[in-house]
C-alpha cells in the first residue's frame, strides 16, 4: 500500500504541522493551499472545485487524506468543501480523517462524549454540523476528529488575538464563560497521523484533558511570553449579547485509550520556563 500523504488545507497553522510532522514520520507528503503556496503546501487547491478535488486527488493517489482546511466564513468551504473531499477520496479509496470543531456545540450540555448529537449555535459550528454530516454519509470509514482550540506553537489563533489585545492592534476581550480544553498542535497533527495510519470510523474527540476560560488561557498566554497579564482584556459572552457557546468540554477518554499519543495539558505545555 502507497504509504503517501495527502494533507487539504498545508498552508494553514494546522495543516502545516500535519504535513511537517507526517514528513518527519516518514510518508510522502502533498500538501495544498488555497492561495498563498508554502514549503509544505505546494499544490494549488478550492475544495470549493468538486471537479478540482477529485483531479488532485486521483493525481496524487494519496493513501490517506487529512483534511484541515478552516474555511471559517465560507460555508461552501466548511460544509460543500467537506462533501468534495469525502467523495473523492471514497473513489480513490484513500483513508480520510477529517477535522471538525467543539463550536458544533451551543454549551448547554457542558460534557460532550462522540455520541452527542450537534446543537450549534452560531455560523461557524452549523457549517462544521454540516460537514461532519456529509463527510459520515459519504464515508462511514472516514475519522471525524472533533478537536478544541489548537495552540502551543506561538501561532496558533487565540496565541495570536492575545498579543494584539495586549498591544492595541486589535479590540475586543478574552471571554471569562468561554470554557474550552485546549490541545497542543504538535499532539493534535500526531493524532491525526495516527488515525490516517489506522482504521478507527466514526467522531473521536481529540482535546487536551485540562479545562479552561479563555481570559485564563490569555494569562497564561501572557505569562509564557513575557508580556503583562494585566493588560488582557476581560469580557463575557452574556455581557457582550453574543450567540457563542459557553461551556463545551469534549469528553477525551476514548482518546486517551485508543491513540498512542499523549495530549498534554495547557498549564503543561504554555508553562513558563
Amino acid at each position: 500500500m502507497s504509504h503517501r500523504i495527502l494533507v487539504i488545507g498545508a498552508s494553514g497553522h494546522l495543516g502545516s504541522r500535519v504535513a511537517a510532522r507526517a514528513t518527519k514520520a516518514g510518508w510522502g507528503v502533498a500538501g495544498t493551499y488555497f492561495s498563498s503556496p508554502t514549503v509544505q503546501a505546494e499544490v494549488a487547491l478550492d475544495v470549493r472545485d468538486r471537479d478540482a478535488v477529485r483531479e488532485v486527488i486521483a493525481r496524487v493517489r494519496p493513501a490517506a487524506v487529512v483534511h484541515t482546511s478552516a474555511g471559517r466564513d465560507d460555508w461552501r468551504v466548511m460544509a460543500d468543501g467537506a462533501a468534495h473531499v469525502a467523495v473523492a477520496a471514497a473513489a480513490a479509496g484513500a483513508r480520510l480523517v477529517h477535522v471538525s470543531s467543539d463550536a458544533v456545540f451551543s454549551g448547554k450540555d457542558v460534557d460532550y462524549d462522540e455520541s452527542a448529537l450537534p446543537d450549534p449555535v452560531y455560523r461557524y459550528g452549523a457549517g462544521k454540523a454540516a460537514a461532519e454530516t456529509a463527510v459520515r454519509a459519504i464515508d462511514p470509514g472516514a475519522a471525524v476528529v472533533r478537536t478544541s482550540l489548537i495552540l502551543g506553537d506561538g501561532d496558533g489563533q487565540h496565541e495570536v488575538l492575545t498579543r494584539d489585545l495586549i498591544a492595541g492592534r486589535v479590540q475586543g476581550a478574552l471571554f471569562t464563560d468561554m470554557i474550552r480544553k485546549p490541545v497542543h498542535v504538535d499532539d493534535l497533527a500526531d493524532a491525526l497521523l495516527e488515525l490516517a495510519a489506522g482504521d478507527y470510523a466514526g467522531v473521536l474527540n481529540v482535546a487536551g484533558p485540562e479545562v479552561i476560560d479563555r481570559y485564563a488561557l490569555g494569562l497564561l498566554i501572557a505569562r509564557r511570553d513575557g508580556l503583562d497579564p494585566a493588560r488582557v482584556p476581560k469580557g463575557s459572552i452574556a455581557a457582550a449579547g453574543l450567540s457563542l457557546p459557553t461551556d463545551v468540554r469534549l469528553c477525551t477518554e476514548r482518546a486517551t485509550d485508543l491513540l498512542s499519543v499523549r495530549l498534554r495539558g495547557v498549564s503543561q505545555f504554555l508553562a513558563t520556563a
